[in-house]
């Protein structure tokens, strides 16, 4: 019976997490917030549904679920689109997750009354940021960056916990291990990193070299296949000495932007289990926190969030950017999308296991920083960036009835070109465009309605046509059709 009520706790939870998610859409509300509290609310000092204040156990379950979030994550990083930004969105999120750490560090020491040392400890704890906390406010609005600010953002987001969790523990070990020296930290920092790149890359090609080759049989076995390799990659980085972190994005990073079988369906599922793992991770987190507590160190986690949002941030932003070619909005930009999320509320939990001083009010204090700042730069994330003019509309991706599932020899792509006024194919039937033989019109989107052309079909302005052809005519395909506009060009 008892576990029955666990198991229908649970699932109940998870529904009213999932339809919550609507009101993100909605109004705005960063969905991690809502996840938060929907599990506060439920939580011991509310409705006392569920009573849960272990946290050696939520921080075994966050660690779980941010390796998940983290190949996710690199899985749908585009590194064509990412490759321009990847130095400075590297810059910021090691040397940048520093600057902030040591600045925020050293104000919670003044702020906090403790010491030098143990204040770092918290600036480690809340220097990274959050994708998701981000991108699910600008989905919302339907708003997108110039300037490959986007990229930036996400390719920082997907970094930085690395550096900040080598951050967190190596203070703490500091703190804890007598015989601990900064040479070591150091030393022990260019190991963690260099061994999760190098595995993280050898485990991504792995990866797609197995999944292309297991031949299974069964394909519901595909996403489990996957499911296994994601502990199984941070597990053996960590034993190694590596940064499993670290491993396991790199690892996404690279299979995401490799061909393998049942590629479509494999990214629909990680995506899906991306979303479990936020909610589970965030929920877990909102039933860790007592709302009482949070209010003895309001007035000192409300000063300790403005100082990380107009000083810590920009600071570490403008430091880190200094040598690129980002203007100042941008930066001012960057430095404004710095909302928290799951990953300092996880890490707020290692200084509590370790038995380090101070570590309850730490963990009450960085969980009102992250739910600030939320509340702070996501409503106005928005404004903010066309006040900088850096603001630009999202254009909704067509989904299409059909879809061409890639394989390892495939050699045709289905791609869609939206046809404009001037352009040569508007009023020309399909017969009269010359496209190669081997090149077909699958599908024209018009007007949201979509139909299956014929010879005689005329093409409209604002038409997108779905073609499939071989990749090498893509390019030939789309001047083709745009011949007129290129040459009044």
């Amino acid at each position: 019976m008892a576990y029955s009520l666990y198991l229908l706790t649970a699932a109940l939870l998870l529904l009213l997490s999932i339809f919550s998610s609507k009101l993100s859409l909605k109004y705005g509300i960063p969905a991690l917030l809502i996840f938060l509290g929907i599990g506060m609310i439920f939580g011991s000092d509310a409705l006392n549904v569920v009573y849960f204040d272990d946290y050696q156990l939520a921080q075994h379950l966050g660690i779980i679920a941010l390796i998940y979030i983290l190949f996710s994550g690199g899985l749908d990083t585009n590194w064509q689109t990412t490759k321009p930004i990847a130095i400075p969105g590297l810059i910021l999120a090691t040397i940048g997750v520093l600057i902030t750490a040591l600045i925020v560090g050293y104000l919670a020491s003044l702020i906090l009354d403790v010491s030098l040392l143990q204040g770092m400890l918290l600036g480690a704890v809340v220097s990274s940021t959050d994708a998701a906390a981000v991108f699910s406010v600008l989905r919302s609005k339907a708003l997108g960056f110039k300037y490959q600010l986007k990229e930036l953002l996400e390719f920082e987001s997907g970094t930085n916990d690395p550096m900040a969790i080598f951050l967190t523990i190596g203070i703490i070990l500091y703190l804890t291990v007598p015989d601990m020296s900064w040479d070591s930290l150091i030393m022990l920092f260019v190991l963690q990193m260099s061994i999760g790149l190098i595995t993280g890359l050898l485990s991504g090609k792995l990866m797609t070299w197995i999944i292309n080759h297991a031949n299974l049989g069964y394909d519901g076995l595909y996403p489990v296949l996957m499911l296994s390799f994601v502990p199984l990659i941070y597990a053996a980085t960590d034993l190694l000495g590596g940064s499993g972190f670290l491993a396991v994005y790199i690892a996404g990073l690279v299979m995401g932007n490799s061909i393998f079988v049942h590629r479509r369906s494999l990214m629909n599922f990680f995506d899906g289990v991306g979303w479990l793992m936020q909610i589970t991770m965030f929920l877990t987190l909102g039933l860790l926190v007592f709302p009482s507590q949070l209010v003895t160190v309001a007035g000192s986690g409300l000063l300790l969030a403005v100082s990380l949002i107009v000083v810590g941030r920009p600071v570490s932003v403008f430091l880190s950017m200094i040598f690129t070619d980002f203007n100042t909005r941008s930066k001012l930009m960057v430095s404004w999308v710095g909302l928290r999320g799951a990953a300092p509320i996880i890490l707020a939990t290692f200084p509590y296991v370790a038995g380090i001083e101070n570590a309850e009010l730490f963990f009450s204090i960085v969980f009102f920083v992250v739910v600030t700042s939320v509340l702070i730069q996501g409503p106005t994330l928005p404004f903010v960036a066309r006040l900088l003019k850096v603001a630009s509309p999202i254009e909704e991706k067509t989904r299409y009835p059909i879809e061409l599932e890639p394989t390892v020899d495939t050699k045709a792509a289905l791609e869609e070109v939206e046809i404009e006024e001037d352009d040569f194919a508007r009023g020309k039937k399909v017969h009269e465009l010359g496209l190669p033989e081997d090149v077909l019109i699958t599908l024209i989107n018009r007007e949201g309605k979509f139909m299956v052309p014929r010879g005689t079909t005329e093409i409209a302005a604002n038409d997108k046509l779905l073609i499939l052809s071989s990749k090498n005519q893509s390019d030939y395909i789309r001047l083709l059709l745009k011949a007129e506009r290129a040459a009044k060009n």
